[in-house]
């Protein structure tokens, strides 16, 4: 494993930018491990909806993690309001940066991740391959998992 610490600046998109990371260093596997930071524009979708609630304000991140593949992201964040009050959700495209991003991402350069349909939730999922071997380890949820 290898760390791989990244800033973002106003204006990115924040999922955008972290599914630009891994072809910027030529990986197809990796977990954000953490975020923080603040954002103008959260798009999340929230648990059991379809598509995402879009909230603007000054916002913290106060939690960021989730798996990367060149398929894409799945990545679940929590933001809070100048109120206080806490939303949380499945990242999705459109979520500004407002001043900072700070995330630290772990490279799995032994390791090779996909996106494929399972029969058992209906969705896309995580397939998790040992690269040298290419031998499936285990599997888990995606970014099209309700």
């Amino acid at each position: 494993m290898q760390t791989h610490p990244v800033r973002l600046l106003p204006g990115d998109d924040l999922r955008a930018a972290l599914e630009n990371v891994l072809r910027q260093v030529n990986m197809s596997a990796a977990f954000v491990i953490q975020g923080i930071g603040s954002l103008s524009v959260a798009q999340l979708r929230f648990a059991g909806n379809e598509e995402p609630t879009e909230l603007r304000d000054d916002l913290e991140i106060l939690t960021l993690a989730g798996s990367l593949s060149s398929d894409g992201a799945h990545l679940h964040m929590s933001v809070a309001d100048p109120r206080g009050r806490v939303f949380g959700g499945h990242v999705a495209r459109g979520c500004a940066v407002r001043t900072t991003a700070e995330i630290l991402i772990a490279l799995l350069p032994e390791h090779r991740f996909s996106r494929e349909p399972d029969a058992s939730s209906g969705f896309m999922e995580l397939v998790i391959r040992n690269e040298p071997l290419g031998e499936q380890v285990s599997s888990g949820s995606d970014a099209n998992h309700p």
